[in-house]
Protein backbone atom coordinates (compact mmCIF):
# COMPACT_ATOMS: atom_id res chain seq x y z
CA UNK A 1 0.00 0.00 0.00
CA UNK A 2 1.44 3.37 -0.93
CA UNK A 3 2.19 6.01 1.70
CA UNK A 4 -0.35 8.33 0.05
CA UNK A 5 -3.08 5.69 0.28
CA UNK A 6 -2.19 4.93 3.91
CA UNK A 7 -2.30 8.64 4.74
CA UNK A 8 -5.65 9.00 2.98
CA UNK A 9 -7.18 6.05 4.83
CA UNK A 10 -5.66 7.29 8.08
CA UNK A 11 -7.17 10.73 7.53
CA UNK A 12 -10.61 9.26 6.86
CA UNK A 13 -10.44 6.92 9.85
CA UNK A 14 -9.31 9.80 12.07
CA UNK A 15 -12.17 11.92 10.77
CA UNK A 16 -14.60 9.14 11.53
CA UNK A 17 -13.11 8.51 14.97
CA UNK A 18 -12.96 12.16 15.98
CA UNK A 19 -15.83 13.64 14.01
CA UNK A 20 -18.41 10.91 14.03
CA UNK A 21 -17.73 8.84 17.07
CA UNK A 22 -16.76 11.42 19.64
CA UNK A 23 -19.32 14.09 18.79
CA UNK A 24 -21.80 11.89 16.95
CA UNK A 25 -21.85 13.83 13.66
CA UNK A 26 -19.82 13.32 10.50
CA UNK A 27 -18.01 16.45 9.31
CA UNK A 28 -19.84 17.84 6.27
CA UNK A 29 -16.57 18.00 4.30
CA UNK A 30 -16.58 14.18 4.23
CA UNK A 31 -20.12 13.70 3.01
CA UNK A 32 -21.69 14.42 -0.36
CA UNK A 33 -25.08 13.48 1.12
CA UNK A 34 -26.22 12.26 4.53
CA UNK A 35 -25.41 8.62 5.21
CA UNK A 36 -24.92 6.30 8.15
CA UNK A 37 -21.57 5.81 9.82
CA UNK A 38 -21.59 2.17 8.68
CA UNK A 39 -22.16 3.23 5.06
CA UNK A 40 -19.39 5.81 5.31
CA UNK A 41 -16.85 3.36 6.73
CA UNK A 42 -17.83 0.65 4.25
CA UNK A 43 -17.40 3.08 1.35
CA UNK A 44 -13.91 4.02 2.51
CA UNK A 45 -12.76 0.49 3.29
CA UNK A 46 -14.21 -1.22 0.24
CA UNK A 47 -12.97 1.23 -2.41
CA UNK A 48 -11.61 -0.86 -5.27
CA UNK A 49 -8.13 0.04 -6.46
CA UNK A 50 -7.60 -2.99 -8.68
CA UNK A 51 -9.32 -6.29 -9.52
CA UNK A 52 -9.18 -8.90 -6.74
CA UNK A 53 -9.40 -12.68 -6.83
CA UNK A 54 -12.44 -14.32 -5.27
CA UNK A 55 -10.40 -15.30 -2.20
CA UNK A 56 -8.98 -11.80 -1.76
CA UNK A 57 -12.41 -10.25 -2.30
CA UNK A 58 -13.86 -12.48 0.43
CA UNK A 59 -10.97 -11.61 2.75
CA UNK A 60 -11.39 -7.88 2.09
CA UNK A 61 -15.16 -8.07 2.59
CA UNK A 62 -14.67 -9.75 5.99
CA UNK A 63 -12.21 -7.04 6.98
CA UNK A 64 -14.58 -4.26 5.92
CA UNK A 65 -17.27 -5.89 8.07
CA UNK A 66 -14.88 -6.21 11.03
CA UNK A 67 -13.68 -2.60 10.73
CA UNK A 68 -17.22 -1.26 10.34
CA UNK A 69 -18.43 -3.13 13.43
CA UNK A 70 -15.33 -2.00 15.33
CA UNK A 71 -15.72 1.69 14.49
CA UNK A 72 -19.43 1.71 15.22
CA UNK A 73 -18.86 -0.21 18.46
CA UNK A 74 -16.29 2.35 19.53
CA UNK A 75 -18.92 5.08 19.18
CA UNK A 76 -20.05 5.15 22.76
CA UNK A 77 -22.26 7.47 24.74
CA UNK A 78 -19.85 8.88 27.36
CA UNK A 79 -20.72 7.59 30.83
CA UNK A 80 -18.92 10.21 32.87
CA UNK A 81 -16.36 7.62 33.98
CA UNK A 82 -13.10 7.62 32.02
CA UNK A 83 -12.26 4.02 32.94
CA UNK A 84 -15.68 2.71 31.87
CA UNK A 85 -15.50 4.69 28.63
CA UNK A 86 -11.98 3.42 27.92
CA UNK A 87 -13.09 -0.21 28.27
CA UNK A 88 -16.28 0.44 26.30
CA UNK A 89 -14.19 1.70 23.36
CA UNK A 90 -11.30 -0.76 23.69
CA UNK A 91 -13.40 -3.93 23.73
CA UNK A 92 -14.81 -3.41 20.20
CA UNK A 93 -11.34 -2.25 19.09
CA UNK A 94 -9.82 -5.52 20.34
CA UNK A 95 -12.73 -7.54 18.91
CA UNK A 96 -12.04 -5.93 15.53
CA UNK A 97 -8.42 -7.09 15.74
CA UNK A 98 -9.62 -10.59 16.60
CA UNK A 99 -11.96 -10.69 13.61
CA UNK A 100 -9.24 -9.41 11.26
CA UNK A 101 -6.82 -12.05 12.57
CA UNK A 102 -9.49 -14.72 12.06
CA UNK A 103 -9.82 -13.61 8.44
CA UNK A 104 -6.05 -13.98 8.04
CA UNK A 105 -6.33 -17.53 9.40
CA UNK A 106 -9.13 -18.31 6.92
CA UNK A 107 -7.47 -16.85 3.84
CA UNK A 108 -3.76 -16.28 4.52
CA UNK A 109 -1.04 -18.66 3.44
CA UNK A 110 2.05 -17.26 5.15
CA UNK A 111 2.68 -19.49 8.17
CA UNK A 112 4.46 -16.74 10.14
CA UNK A 113 1.49 -14.41 9.70
CA UNK A 114 -0.95 -17.18 10.52
CA UNK A 115 0.93 -17.89 13.76
CA UNK A 116 1.03 -14.18 14.56
CA UNK A 117 -2.72 -14.02 13.92
CA UNK A 118 -3.25 -16.81 16.43
CA UNK A 119 -1.22 -14.84 18.96
CA UNK A 120 -3.21 -11.66 18.21
CA UNK A 121 -6.46 -13.52 18.88
CA UNK A 122 -5.26 -14.92 22.20
CA UNK A 123 -3.66 -11.70 23.43
CA UNK A 124 -6.65 -9.54 22.47
CA UNK A 125 -9.04 -11.95 24.19
CA UNK A 126 -6.87 -11.86 27.31
CA UNK A 127 -6.83 -8.06 27.29
CA UNK A 128 -10.62 -7.90 26.95
CA UNK A 129 -10.92 -10.18 29.98
CA UNK A 130 -8.37 -8.14 31.97
CA UNK A 131 -10.15 -4.85 31.22
CA UNK A 132 -13.56 -6.24 32.16
CA UNK A 133 -12.21 -7.80 35.35
CA UNK A 134 -10.63 -4.47 36.32
CA UNK A 135 -14.09 -2.88 36.21
CA UNK A 136 -15.97 -5.86 37.66
CA UNK A 137 -17.85 -6.35 34.39
CA UNK A 138 -19.14 -9.73 33.16
CA UNK A 139 -16.70 -11.71 31.05
CA UNK A 140 -17.33 -12.60 27.39
CA UNK A 141 -18.55 -16.07 26.51
CA UNK A 142 -15.76 -18.56 25.78
CA UNK A 143 -14.95 -19.12 22.11
CA UNK A 144 -13.18 -22.01 20.39
CA UNK A 145 -9.41 -21.80 19.99
CA UNK A 146 -8.32 -20.37 16.61
CA UNK A 147 -5.60 -22.98 16.08
CA UNK A 148 -5.17 -24.76 12.80
CA UNK A 149 -7.81 -22.98 10.74
CA UNK A 150 -6.93 -23.99 7.20
CA UNK A 151 -6.37 -21.19 4.68
CA UNK A 152 -9.05 -20.90 1.99
CA UNK A 153 -8.56 -23.56 -0.65
CA UNK A 154 -6.33 -25.76 1.57
CA UNK A 155 -7.06 -28.48 4.07
CA UNK A 156 -5.42 -28.99 7.44
CA UNK A 157 -2.42 -31.24 6.78
CA UNK A 158 -2.33 -32.80 10.24
CA UNK A 159 -5.78 -32.86 11.80
CA UNK A 160 -4.44 -34.66 14.88
CA UNK A 161 -2.80 -31.37 15.91
CA UNK A 162 -6.12 -29.52 16.10
CA UNK A 163 -6.65 -27.73 19.38
CA UNK A 164 -9.71 -28.85 21.26
CA UNK A 165 -11.49 -26.60 23.72
CA UNK A 166 -12.60 -28.63 26.72
CA UNK A 167 -14.78 -27.04 29.37
CA UNK A 168 -14.43 -28.27 32.93
CA UNK A 169 -17.80 -29.06 34.58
Amino acid sequence: MSMTLRASIGTHVAAVALGAIVIGVLPSAYLAKPQSLADYISAICSKTFRPASAVEASYLAENVDAMTKMMIGMGIQPSGDVDTDFVAMMVPHHQGAIEMAQAELRYGRNEQLRRLSQEVIVSQQQEIVAMRLALGQPLPSPTPAPDQVAPAGRSVSNPSNLAILVEEP
